[in-house]
């Protein structure tokens, strides 16, 4: 069998192929097609793997991306929500919040740490500065707003005065400006400590009053101090507190003057021991004085008292009454009397419901007992009245918490 001849691509005319070599060629080109396919597959797979690795260096080299919430630039920003600093594309390096009032804002990470959040809220019109940064960026993302300021505010006036020494009974009086509808609230953002450690509660007299006590008396020397963080605390429907400080207090002496109004006598212990007796004339019949535990909550070497002041009518009005010091705010005074005969003073219960003690006018003569009592005392003084024929003072009027049980003070708690 014979086949033609196949051009060598040279133009020249080869000689006669043998069997072996017609079949060498031919057995070639299946050989040639299947390595042809082969390299067809090898190629289209080397195309693939270069547009992936250029699709995967793209999604690598892509900027991340820091949103700040409030936006950058808002003047009046929401202070009732946390600042918040998010990334995409990244994750984030750090974040500083720093406000134009010396503040800053503390926070977190999610897990991820694509995402920072402030443990509490920026403050009322005060200016911040947010920096971010991403892992891996070169530079920073600078953010800034400004906070808008509340419309109505409160203020909580607080007793006793900062860095004073007061008696063991003083208790932590808080009076506040504006009626408080949200107590839990703002009894959370008030805290009072002391040192030695000892369990104080919160007690609401009324929407405008909290109090704050022990179950007994403070000891002697403690160091208690009141935290105020009160600034955009909430407090009624759109009214927020403005106050955020430290202040502390120190308890000095014990002293503790029992009056007996059925002997008429008042006996004062200073530190457990009697320190004084005195003759004391209390309230009459038909204005008898209050019984129960009573603190010292004004002093006042002279003072004018005058009845229609208490609701007594024109019944006295004496310009200098010597050694007043308060027991109650609806007028229960200790104070000296000089107006009336020394055989009074432990034998008769005479005044309109005050406790008095033989003085001298113009309260400077020493050996008086009016005098003595004044000055052996300081606020925040326990005294304690019997048998005066008149029921329990309430708890609100005065600083005179300690006549409720360590149960019912603790009832009067919002948290």
């Amino acid at each position: 069998m014979g086949v033609q001849h196949i051009s060598n691509g040279s133009g020249r005319q080869p000689g006669k192929w043998s069997r072996r070599g017609i079949l060498a060629v031919l057995g070639a080109v299946p050989a040639g097609a299947a390595l042809a396919g082969c390299s067809s597959s090898a190629d289209a797979s080397a195309t693939t793997g270069g547009k992936g690795a250029t699709a995967s260096a793209k999604s690598a080299t892509k900027k991340a991306t820091i949103t700040v919430t409030p936006v950058s630039g808002t003047t009046k920003a929401d202070f009732t929500a946390p600042v918040e600093v998010t990334v995409a594309d990244g994750t984030l390096a750090s974040v500083t919040v720093a406000g134009n009032d010396g503040s800053t804002l503390a926070g977190t990470f999610d897990d991820a740490k694509t995402k920072w959040t402030s443990a509490k809220n920026p403050y009322s019109g005060t200016k911040y500065t947010v920096t971010a940064k991403a892992q891996g960026a070169t530079g920073e993302t600078v953010a800034t707003f400004t906070t808008k300021s509340p419309g109505e505010t409160f203020i909580g006036y607080f007793t006793p005065e900062a860095d004073s020494t007061s008696g063991v009974g003083m208790p932590v009086s808080i009076n506040f400006t504006h009626a408080v509808a949200d107590r839990a609230a703002v009894q959370k953002a008030i805290t009072v400590t002391a040192e030695p450690e000892v369990e104080i509660v919160g007690h609401w007299f009324s929407d405008t009053r909290l109090d704050f006590r022990p179950e007994t008396y403070w000891a002697s020397g403690t160091k208690i101090t009141l935290s105020l963080d009160l600034k955009d605390v909430e407090g009624s429907d759109g009214v927020y507190g403005v106050q955020s400080k430290d202040v502390t207090f120190h308890i000095g002496r014990e002293q503790i003057s029992t009056v007996d109004l059925s002997a008429k006598e008042m006996v004062v212990k200073r530190d457990g021991a009697t320190l004084a007796t005195y003759p004391v004339s209390g309230g009459n019949a038909q204005h008898t004085t209050w019984s129960g535990i009573m603190v010292i909550s004004e002093r006042f070497k002279q003072t004018r008292m005058e009845s229609s002041t208490v609701g007594l009518g024109d019944e006295y009005d004496i310009s200098d009454v010597p050694h007043a010091q308060r027991l109650t705010t609806s007028g229960t005074f200790v104070h000296g009397n000089y107006w009336a005969s020394t055989s009074v003073f432990g034998s008769q219960n005479t005044s309109h419901g005050c406790v008095g003690l033989h003085d001298a006018k113009g309260a400077n003569d020493s050996s008086v007992a009016g005098y003595k009592f004044y000055e052996s005392s300081m606020l925040g003084d326990v005294v304690i009245v019997r048998n005066s024929g008149e029921k329990t003072v309430e708890a609100s009027n005065g600083l005179n918490g300690w006549n409720l049980s360590w149960a019912d003070w603790k009832a009067g708690s919002a948290v």
